[in-house]
């Protein structure tokens, strides 16, 4: 009678053990270099949701949820608008942002067009098209003119619709408010497109001075101005034609607000939070609070009293310089680079 044969049975448990090892072994290199080389928590996402969980707040109405009409805005269809009909603009691009409210991820959808006369549009009256663009910084405009039946707009996700304003002292991330300020937000996406600002520059800077805190917030039983906390300049670039652009949704001017002066092309930035103003200027945008450093020290440049009407003024003695810049975010990553 021969030896019990035990050596190949106890090399299936040491094979098994060593795949057991190898498997774990696998699982923590894995762990271990996810840690290394996973992005860190954007402040940028964070902040930017901040404000615009702030601009809800404060939107009662709807006010911005807009679009542009006689426009009608291309783009690959994510839901039919033959097959879903609601009863308003307003309803189209809540449908839209509806898809583009996750924390993380793209927009499955960033643009809307509606169907909204009932004399011109016939049996497509309600009809509500949601589409994805390939460039939301330069949708595809398919037609657009008083022949047009349909109103068009755009929705930007958490991280984007973000432009850049590039001056010497460093670049403002601006994030635009499409949904507040359609028409504006056209305007600026066309003088992105066009890379030609030719003559953009901040002339006026005044600080906060003693009626607001860092924060923006008012002082209480201190004055309103001046100074008034701001800078001011002009987005209107030389050589070109600008159309008056019309008064759109009014926020609250806060810290950071980006709005036009009338109806442009001069803007401002605010550095406090003016809601003496009672919500006078079409607000297209913010910058983001980072940079906000930038906008003081540009506000703590050397200028020069005039007088506007019978308004006190500082001018600064050496305009500013600036230009509109394309803003890219690599995949994965809410690392933020001018184009």
């Amino acid at each position: 009678m021969g030896r019990k044969q035990t050596v190949p049975e106890l090399g299936r448990y040491g094979l098994l053990a060593l795949f057991v090892m190898g498997t774990i072994s696998c699982c923590m290199v894995y762990l271990c270099f996810s840690a290394l080389f996973r992005p860190p928590n954007s402040n940028t996402e964070f902040v930017v949701s901040k404000v615009s969980d702030g601009l809800k707040s404060e939107d009662a109405d709807g006010d911005c949820c807009r679009g542009i009409e006689h426009l009608e805005l291309w783009g690959d269809a994510v839901k039919w608008g033959s097959e879903f009909k609601v009863n308003s603009s307003k309803a189209c691009c809540l449908a839209c942002k509806g898809m583009c409210s996750g924390d993380s991820g793209p927009c499955l959808c960033d643009s809307w067009v509606f169907c909204g006369d009932k004399q011109a549009c016939g049996d497509k009256f309600g009809e509500c098209w949601l589409k994805k663009q390939k460039d939301t910084l330069e949708p595809d405009r398919l037609d657009s003119g008083d022949h047009v039946m349909w109103t068009s707009g755009i929705v930007f996700g958490r991280g984007e619709g973000i432009i850049g304003l590039e001056t010497e002292y460093g670049t403002l991330h601006l994030k635009l408010l499409p949904g507040c300020a359609p028409h504006s937000i056209s305007y600026i996406l066309d003088l992105l497109v066009s890379h030609h600002c030719v003559g953009c520059h901040f002339y006026r800077a005044e600080s906060r001075g003693k009626s607001w805190d860092s924060e923006g917030n008012h002082i209480e039983q201190a004055p309103y101005g001046p100074p008034f906390a701001l800078i001011q300049g002009t987005l209107g670039a030389s050589g070109t034609i600008f159309e008056d652009i019309p008064t759109e949704a009014c926020p609250t001017i806060r810290r950071g607000s980006v709005a036009w002066v009338e109806s442009g092309p001069e803007f401002f930035i605010s550095l406090a939070n003016h809601n003496e103003w009672s919500k006078a200027y079409t607000v297209f945008g913010f910058v983001l609070p980072e940079d906000m450093e930038i906008v003081e020290r540009i506000a703590q440049l050397p200028t020069k009293p005039e007088v506007w009407g019978n308004i006190n003024v500082a001018v600064l003695e050496n305009p500013v310089p600036l230009h509109v810049r394309r803003i890219k975010r690599s995949a994965g990553n809410q690392k933020l680079y001018t184009n």
